[in-house]
């Protein structure tokens, strides 16, 4: 018996999570039914993708561009909507699976609203539950609401866990790539550039959690993000290094027994893990994974000299609150600064560390306080940046 039509929502269709996303209900195209489609400022994109799916919304978060939206869409029959607020009431339309894939912070009202309506989120937005990591699992719990972990790191210990208890396990291992600059000196991490930073050597992302995977401040954020979505305490999270990629994490329980998920690197394989859940679902990847061409798996473990960013974000998860949206705050505008060419690679880190030790918020009991939060660290970065 065929399977009823699903309705989908995916905030951020245009970034590489979306395209992937769409890939694959591109090639199961009467499975599914599309609710709304957002964007940040790409309007042909947008408009061509909510035309090819026929989506019933298509949103622009820069509200400036409403007017070229509803052009693009003119005679669709598609409904044009722009700005934040636009984008939480895309957010709150019913849908059985929303996709919440939005960049940084910028993410967190949407994801919150998807997940009042207490249906599925799969979640490719780490940094709103690095900073709302408390007021998202308490709103998690009250609206019933599944929340599947579309990184593939967070996916691949989803997929170990299988239902296990927490109290069974003993580690919980995040695999890191290392980025392209695992093998580089500190001298030449000085002297690393934007596009040196963006080449990452085994997956194709944006340039933003590009340059985190080179600071190793995404894997930072991930083990943040894997304390949140997996209750088995800090003391129990690992990062170890593993350059190929094939491995994206491992569980190991108390009898002994480690649990790793393999896979290549496409994005495709974690997000059709969650579409599918808990089912499964093809995949158009060209290549199984050939162990014996691959030939070695290594491993190594993390260098917080060269790499602090683990270390910042692990102290951030022990002190809890409001300091991990403070860190998030602080390596977001550290990281556009970076990109725009006004500081250097190593000063990313330096830059972070400086604003946590000049900003210590209480913790934030709901959205609007950690966005005030949010607001306030990313004044003190500006003004540590200004005084560089």
């Amino acid at each position: 018996m065929a399977e009823p039509m699903r309705s989908i929502s995916i905030l951020g269709a245009t970034g590489s999570i979306g395209a992937s996303t769409l890939d694959l209900i591109r090639r199961n195209r009467d499975a599914w039914r599309v609710v709304a489609l957002t964007a940040n400022g790409n309007v042909a994109d947008l408009a061509s993708l909510a035309r090819e799916f026929g989506a019933e919304v298509a949103v622009c978060a820069d509200a400036g561009k409403l007017a070229a939206l509803r052009e693009a869409l003119a005679g669709s029959g598609i409904a044009a909507a722009a700005g934040e607020g636009a984008l939480v009431e895309a957010a709150s339309r019913p849908a059985d699976i929303t996709v919440a894939s939005i960049v940084g912070c910028a993410g967190l009202a949407p994801t919150m609203a998807a997940i009042a309506q207490g249906r599925t989120v799969a979640l490719a937005n780490k940094e709103a539950l690095v900073s709302a990591g408390e007021v998202m699992t308490a709103l998690v719990a009250k609206h019933g609401t599944t929340l599947l972990p579309m990184d593939s790191e967070h996916n691949a210990i989803f997929q170990c866990l299988a239902g296990d208890k927490p109290r069974d396990v003993r580690w919980i291992t995040l695999t890191a790539s290392g980025g392209p600059f695992r093998d580089w000196t500190l001298e030449q991490l000085a002297e690393a550039t934007p596009a040196q930073a963006v080449k990452h050597p085994n997956w194709s992302m944006g340039a933003k959690i590009s340059v985190d995977s080179a600071t190793m401040f995404n894997k930072g954020l991930e083990f943040i993000e894997a304390y949140h979505l997996f209750p088995v305490g800090l003391e129990r999270l690992r990062i170890i290094v593993h350059p190929q990629s094939i491995v994206h994490s491992m569980v190991e329980y108390f009898d002994g027994s480690t649990l790793a998920q393999l896979g290549p690197s496409d994005m495709r394989v974690p997000i059709a893990s969650c579409l599918a859940w808990p089912n499964r679902m093809a995949t158009p990847l060209a290549d199984t994974l050939d162990l014996a061409a691959i030939g070695s798996l290594t491993f190594r473990a993390t260098d917080e000299t060269r790499f602090p960013a683990t270390r910042l974000a692990r102290d951030a998860a022990r002190s809890g609150g409001g300091i991990p949206a403070v860190l998030n705050a602080a390596n977001e505008v550290a990281v556009a600064a970076f990109l725009a060419g006004r500081i250097g690679f190593t000063r990313i880190a330096a830059m972070v560390e400086e604003v946590l030790s000049r900003y210590g918020p209480p913790p934030p009991a709901c959205l609007e306080e950690v966005l005030a939060v949010d607001a306030q660290a990313r004044v003190v970065a500006t003004r540590v940046l200004e005084a560089l």
